[in-house]
């Protein structure tokens, strides 16, 4: 077993705990983002070994960050949100000057591609004028609680697989979030189960999806990316710090997030 792959499924993991951050930008970031397309839609195929022995050391390294983490998360958020986020500001701006040069190596940049990443940049911010949906507590499982689970599954792993886009705000929006935060941390097995299940599911859809786009229309396919990766800059952006503690600690914070994506960079190269 790989245990890069793990660590890398630790560092996606915790990405996916936060509204607002993608695991999919994570994984631009980590230079996995094609190869975890490719092995999430090939998984059925003849050469489902290969494609699992890159998919199983990812996965237990999300899950065992989601089940250990959600608490750990919970805290951040609450007592140290700007900080938080700050971190993930630096993440995403330090790789946005990678992916413009990726787009250039991979189909050569045109003007056009500007049109495609104003309209992916558009989309992701918008979200951040997007009111949450009321969030109730999901405790009882009926046929429609049961669908409305699975479904939000569905929706967040298409959006885990998308940069930009955070399958934890996706969640948040339908009013979900709550209610799979508190399941993973009481360790509810069914609920964790029905949403798990959703999640299943989108990915294998979306993944076929976005590799055929990706093998089809590169160029076109990678502007959007890097338009989904800037506008999540707004979702993520938490407002100016309150004081000078939290000036202090969100400037380390985004200092600390621009240095690792530069140090993954070099040991991915």
């Amino acid at each position: 077993m790989e245990w890069k792959n793990i660590l890398r499924g630790f560092a996606m993991g915790v990405a996916d705990l936060i509204p607002g951050v993608s695991g999919g930008t994570i994984a631009v970031i980590l230079g996995i983002y094609d190869r975890l397309i490719a092995s999430i839609s090939g998984f059925f195929s003849r050469e489902w070994k290969r494609h699992a022995l890159f998919l199983i050391p990812l996965g237990i390294g999300m899950v065992v960050t989601i089940l250990s983490l959600s608490r750990v998360i919970d805290f951040l958020l609450e007592n140290y949100y700007a900080p938080t986020q700050f971190f993930f500001l630096g993440l995403i701006i330090g790789i946005i000057p990678m992916l413009f040069k990726e787009l250039d190596s991979r189909a050569g940049f045109k003007s056009s591609y500007w049109v495609a990443i104003a309209i992916g940049t558009v989309l992701v911010a918008s979200m951040a004028f997007i009111r949450p949906a009321e969030a109730e507590l999901i405790t009882n499982l009926s046929p429609a609680t049961t669908a409305l689970l699975f479904f939000s599954g569905w929706l967040a792993s298409m959006a885990m697989l998308l940069p930009g886009i955070s399958g934890s705000f996706i969640l948040l929006l339908i009013g979900v979030y709550p209610t799979a935060i508190r399941a993973l941390s009481d360790l509810n097995i069914p609920l964790i189960l029905i949403i798990g299940a959703g999640v299943g599911v989108g990915f294998i859809v979306s993944s076929k999806i976005i590799r055929y786009l990706l093998a089809h229309k590169p160029g076109i396919t990678f502007a959007v990316i890097i338009g989904l990766v800037l506008g999540s800059l707004a979702v993520v952006f938490p407002g100016l710090p309150e004081n000078g503690v939290q000036w202090g600690l969100s400037i380390l914070t985004f200092a600390a997030g621009w240095i690792v994506v530069h140090l993954l960079n070099r040991i991915s190269a």
